[in-house]
């Protein structure tokens, strides 16, 4: 294989024995990299973990992986576990971070670890699991890195060498083998020239300022999608991949463009044939989503988002890699490291809601979904539309999105009472010796170092006031805490007080998604059944106390609370009803609905091989989750039926 600078210059550090961090644009080819670490260990015998941020791109990599190394690949993703002990494993982060801390001798196989999206150390949820597992890292693992583009990746690289003592080199490719072009559509018009467009937004805008209605009028016109599509489909610039920053308007505009035929006889033949296919395969045909989409797809469009149901998703997928279908609407999960490139992508806003509010994109995020236009190999050029409302956005901010430099990486530091239990087990008093090691410490300026150790101080506090800690040591709560991410204190609690030995399956079922879920706003509550009546007063007045204690301590942020929105679509789906049935207890989206059934399932296996679960918990959990993780919820299913 005839390999590019910047990819042969990482093998080569790679064959010396150094850890090595890539920062190159999107579809610029850090995937070969990883490729050779993979089968270099293969070949020497060594193991190597693949970690990805998202499950999605962790299937995505077995399937590709298992075409090309057989039985060397296993997976663990929480809900799914195929080939666990394969030289080869793709995991999660929050699954690594977890070995590390609970089973560090299952990593003694392993040389190499490939972080893919390693500036997800940003995110804002999770990015403090990246962190947590770079810096307790085992010695004798070496990392490969491969990032987008982030201007201060040699001061992530010095963190990394000044904590693990290690030779690390930073590769940096500045330059995409499918160079971008730019076009905004504004007032309806597609442009390529920045300069007009300002001239035409700042016009728009100050009519509309200066309360000139009938000039205003005269000027506005409203940007249509097909007029965009039009132009996009004239210039042969399809397929493209269409970013919405909302379900709901993905549908919307998949309907909005239903009359648009982009297939011709042959192609619609063949990609109503490979539908039908997969949705036999993934057992969706009785599914209302499934004829929903039919209509779209024999004309060459689809959307993809969360809301959707995982196996329709995959059909999606697989009928985009086909390159059967022309136009996709989707949300910008479909950029993070899934291999999906088209000719063309465009933008329906450049605002989104960041976590608390809306503001305009990062350039980093905008690349990473604009870097998905131009295919290597195949196009000379990618091109990325942008849709422009001037009353919305600036010229300015425009600019600043497309040409600015990208954000830097910085860290999310805040571990979970898990993790700090796990070190304190370890470390006992000297816990806090591991925040110099943390990202977080290697950039904060000193006052943001002192809110750091004080937040760890006052959870070791509240820990040992809450009876977690007690003279040096972890108590028995304590111990069941550590194996329980995310959701140890409530479940440790009813734990403690014999709750969970005494709760039957649906109980324990109900629990289970009322402690995953997380109430969009206009969720509303059901009428519940008395079950769940229970649990939810019993769980209420254990967070009351919870919540207090840690608003004594000052811990931010606060412990989750369980929300029962689910508790009866859960005891539908229990009793044995099929998910369409089960569906209708709830307003939560298909998708939605998997998800938080595979969360409770993951939950329901920590708790299983939890160190402390007693024999009667564990028996109750074994019979319940096959209750739970069957027919379309059942991710290991879907995985190995693709």
């Amino acid at each position: 294989m005839q390999y590019d600078r910047f990819q042969q210059e990482a093998i080569d550090y790679i064959k010396k024995g150094h850890s090595v961090i890539v920062s190159a644009p999107t579809g610029a080819g850090k995937t070969a990299i990883a490729e050779y670490v993979i089968e270099r260990c293969i070949e020497s015998n060594q193991g190597v973990i693949y970690t990805a941020p998202i499950k999605a791109l962790s299937n995505q990599k077995f399937r590709d992986f298992s075409k090309a190394y057989r039985d060397k690949i296993g997976i663990l993703t929480g809900d799914v576990s195929i080939n666990p002990d394969a030289p080869v494993l793709i995991m999660t982060t929050e699954i690594f971070r977890n070995k590390i801390l609970d089973e560090p001798r299952s990593l003694k196989k392993f040389s190499w670890v490939i972080y893919d999206e390693i500036h997800y150390i940003d995110n804002y949820e999770r990015g403090t699991v990246w962190e947590e597992s770079l810096m307790l890292l085992p010695s004798h693992i070496r990392i490969l890195g491969l990032s987008a583009t982030v201007p201060n990746i040699e001061e992530f690289s010095l963190w990394l060498e000044s904590v693990h003592n290690m030779p690390l080199k930073i590769i940096i490719e500045e330059t995409r083998p499918v160079p971008l072009h730019f076009r905004f559509q504004c007032q309806n018009k597609i442009l390529d020239d920045f300069k007009k467009l300002r001239e035409i937004s700042l016009k728009t805008i100050s009519y509309a300022y200066r309360g000139r209605r009938s000039e205003f009028h005269k000027e506005a016109h409203p940007n249509r999608l097909s007029a965009l599509i039009g132009h996009i489909r004239q210039n042969e610039e399809l397929p493209c991949i269409y970013f919405c920053f909302s379900r709901r308007r993905c549908e919307e505009l998949a309907e909005e463009l239903y009359n648009f035929d982009f297939l011709k006889e042959d192609e619609r033949e063949d990609i109503l044939k490979l539908f039908n296919e997969l949705i036999k395969r993934y057992d969706l045909e009785r599914e209302p989503s499934t004829s929903r989409m039919y209509p779209l797809v024999s004309r060459g469009i689809a959307y993809h988002h969360a809301g959707m149901l995982p196996t329709l998703k995959e059909v999606v997928e697989q009928l985009f890699t086909s390159r059967l279908l022309k136009v996709i609407f989707t949300t910008e999960t479909f950029a993070l490291g899934i291999n999906m490139p088209a000719r063309s992508v465009a933008f329906d806003d450049l605002r989104k809601f960041y976590g608390n509010y809306v503001c305009s994109l990062k350039t980093r995020d905008f690349y990473q979904m604009a870097g998905r236009a131009g295919r290597r190999g195949i196009d000379t050029e990618g091109f990325v539309y942008s849709r422009i409302n001037p009353s919305k956005i600036t010229p300015d901010e425009l600019k600043r999105i497309i040409y600015g430099q990208p954000e830097k990486v910085n860290s999310q530091f805040n571990s979970s009472y898990a993790t700090l239990l796990h070190l304190y087990e370890k470390y006992k008093e000297r816990f806090l010796e591991i925040y110099p090691l943390s990202y977080h410490f290697y950039q904060a300026g000193a006052r943001k170092k002192e809110e750091a150790l004080g937040l760890m101080r006052q959870k070791i506090n509240f820990l040992k006031s809450a009876g977690y800690i007690k003279n040096n040591e972890l108590t028995t709560k304590g111990k069941f805490a550590s194996g329980i991410y995310g959701y140890e204190i409530i479940l440790s609690e009813l734990f403690m007080e014999g709750y969970l030995e005494n709760f039957n399956e649906m109980e324990l079922a109900i629990l289970m998604a009322a402690v995953v879920f997380e109430p969009r706003r206009h969720d509303e509550l059901p009428k519940l059944s008395h079950q769940g009546k229970n649990l939810k007063n019993l769980t209420e007045n254990i967070m009351r106390q919870i919540l207090r204690q840690e608003d004594r301590f000052k811990i931010h942020p606060a412990s989750k609370i369980p929300h029962y929105h689910l508790a009866n679509t859960v005891e539908a789906w229990v009793r044995g009803e099929p998910f369409h049935k089960a569906i209708l207890n709830t307003s939560t989206d298909e998708g939605e609905l998997v998800r938080y059934l595979r969360m409770s399932n993951q939950l329901l296996r920590e708790m299983l091989s939890n160190r402390l679960s007693s024999d009667t918990l564990k028996e109750k959990i074994t019979s319940l989750i096959p209750k739970i993780n069957r027919d379309i919820v059942d991710a290991e299913r879907q995985l190995r039926a693709g």
